[in-house]
């Protein structure tokens, strides 16, 4: 069975996108050879990448023609799009489901053999995060205050305690952070 994980850059005060979808100029703050290389860390024991609909639509745009090492990562991998109104998917080895991601992912964990990552997709990590399939949590935390933006979670959901695993400071003052939610 495979790990169901959280990946997500995230602001000193919670956000994980600015006002307006895809407001993510802020990233270069974590941006570097040891960001990148952890990035690719992860990539590698990759099975699948899972996105909501908002996550999606900027991914492909941008990895479609990106040239950056990480690029071949995130284009040949196996992807998901939960999406109960996009009518396709058109980037390489994606599938659309538009049914019910709970159920959807939990077959995901029983039949792909490496990690499941979700990047972004507030609110799938929300419903995600609410059904208890998370196993790990990992966080960039970015060295700055946005002051408005998206909630990773967005809000009203039930109390999930977590265990620290690892705190990974960065030389550019990023630090990842990476949590198990507590059982029971």
């Amino acid at each position: 069975m495979s790990k169901l994980i959280l990946w997500n850059v995230i602001s000193l005060d919670g956000f994980f996108d600015g006002e307006r979808n895809w407001e993510l100029d802020w990233h270069h703050t974590v941006l570097g050879e040891e960001f990148h290389a952890f990035a690719l860390e992860q990539l590698r024991s990759a099975g699948m990448l899972l996105f909501g609909r908002v996550t999606y639509e900027g991914m492909v745009a941008y990895w479609q023609t990106a040239t950056d090492p990480i690029a071949p990562f995130m284009n040949s991998l196996p992807k998901v799009v939960f999406s109960r109104t996009l009518e396709r998917a058109d980037w390489a080895h994606t599938t659309l489901i538009k049914s019910d991601a709970v159920a959807a992912v939990l077959d995901l964990k029983s039949r792909i053999e490496k990690d499941l990552y979700v990047f972004g997709s507030g609110k799938l990590c929300a419903a995600l995060l609410q059904a208890g399939l998370f196993d790990e949590l990992r966080l960039a935390l970015a060295p700055v205050v946005l002051g408005r933006g998206t909630g990773l979670f967005g809000r009203d959901l039930d109390r999930a305690p977590m265990r620290l695993l690892e705190s990974r400071p960065l030389s550019n003052g990023c630090v990842i952070l990476r949590y198990a939610p507590v059982a029971g």
